[in-house]
């Protein structure tokens, strides 16, 4: 797993550890996660060097929850260094190493073609890693993300506050716009994955909405 540390990544995190599924969670990361767990195995790696690291970038199943954006990144080279290069580096390394599938968050609205630099270099990612064929590949494109972040993002926040004052509205085909959860986001995009369905497969927001299952969170939170 990478992004272990972001809103998706530790919701989904929590969510493996918990469950039986897996005989041993490996999280490759720039720093710690302050989690222990009898099953889970850390790798703090250089995202610059990871051909280093490579015999560390080795599972089953790889779930990719990196993310930033341009604002946080400070430039549109860094932002492409981390939603670009740094996903489709790892994901071919994961490939050479055996992995049978890869599920990545993206965005809603990603599309190579997209005039909104965000959501090109989403559509990228997206093409690049379809284009190393895995056995199984999921694409999960979220709409607007909700759940307490570690910085503060004013654009974001506003989004979050116009699309909740909307959500009556967000029916049938702009049910996919509504804002979701991060642990709804998590738990769909791990059941998906153990699904392991052969094909590239893109998830938009409504459908995760509908995979989501309150009891099944419920269950990892009362272990």
């Amino acid at each position: 797993m990478i992004g272990a540390t972001g809103l998706v990544g530790s919701e989904l995190l929590f969510q493996m550890i918990n469950d039986d599924y897996y005989e041993e969670v490996i999280v490759v990361s720039r720093q710690k996660v302050n989690v222990l767990h009898p099953k889970l195995t850390q790798h703090i790696i250089d995202f610059d060097n990871l051909d280093a690291h490579a015999h560390l970038i080795k599972a089953t199943d790889v779930y990719c929850c990196l993310g930033t954006t341009i604002k946080k990144a400070k430039s549109k080279e860094k932002f492409y260094l981390v939603d670009y290069i740094y996903p489709t580096e790892i994901a071919k390394i994961a490939k050479f190493n055996g992995a049978s599938s890869f599920t990545i968050v993206t965005a809603m609205g990603a599309c190579k073609q997209s005039t909104f630099y965000y959501n090109r270099v989403k559509g990228e990612v997206e093409e690049a890693i379809g284009h190393l064929q895995f056995k199984c590949c999921n694409i999960i494109r979220p709409s607007l993300l909700l759940g307490e972040r570690h910085e503060f993002r004013l654009g974001e926040e506003i989004g979050k506050a116009v699309a909740k004052g909307l959500e009556f509205i967000m029916v049938g085909g702009l049910k996919k716009y509504k804002p979701i959860e991060a642990k709804v986001v998590a738990l769909s995009m791990y059941e998906i994955t153990k699904e392991h369905r052969d094909g590239f497969h893109i998830f938009e927001s409504a459908y995760l909405q509908e995979v989501y299952n309150e009891e099944k969170y419920a269950s990892y939170a009362n272990i």
